[in-house]
């Protein structure tokens, strides 16, 4: 797969509507030539400690963002027709899907590859990697993760790990 949108959502809550944050990066020719971020008000809005914890987003942070169909409008733009890629899709399409239906919005039926599953397939035994996180097969791929839970950092290690296992 030469060409995709690899998509990374990090939420504020449980709640697969409360997007926080968005990270896109755009593939063509497979390589890596745009990308997207936005912070995202939350539905509903509140952050326990732990997401807080993981992601370092904080409700100061989001109050004055603008809302998921907003911000939708300005992703679907970049990605097009592209199929999307997400590391553990069974999150991010969840999440992309419960937004959508929460908004009333129409969904485009995005194809959905995922590269965790890919890993798995690709790369089974302990002796070629130690787990399947999304740092440690991007490690493996050539990618350092270093700000692991920033959507578009998340979104780029996806990207290059779709490029090597896809």
């Amino acid at each position: 797969m030469q060409d995709f949108a690899a998509i990374d959502f990090e939420t504020a809550n449980k709640e697969y509507t409360s997007v926080c944050s968005i990270g896109i990066v755009i593939v063509r020719g497979g390589e890596m030539v745009d990308s997207f971020y936005s912070l995202v008000k939350p539905t509903p809005n509140y952050y326990p400690w732990f997401y807080t914890r993981v992601h370092g987003i904080r409700w100061k942070d989001t109050a004055d963002a603008p809302l998921f169909p907003a911000v939708w409008a300005q992703a679907a733009e970049k990605i097009g027709d592209l199929p999307l890629v997400a590391h553990n899709k069974a999150f991010d399409e969840n999440v992309l899907k419960t937004t959508f239906k929460h908004y009333k919005m129409p969904y485009p039926n995005y194809p959905f590859y995922c590269t965790l599953q890919a890993s798995l397939k690709l790369l089974p035994s302990p002796e070629m990697i130690e787990n399947h996180r999304l740092p440690t097969v991007a490690k493996y791929c050539g990618y350092d993760l270093s700000h692991h839970h920033n959507a578009l950092a998340d979104a780029e290690a996806c990207a290059a790990i779709a490029i090597k296992l896809l």
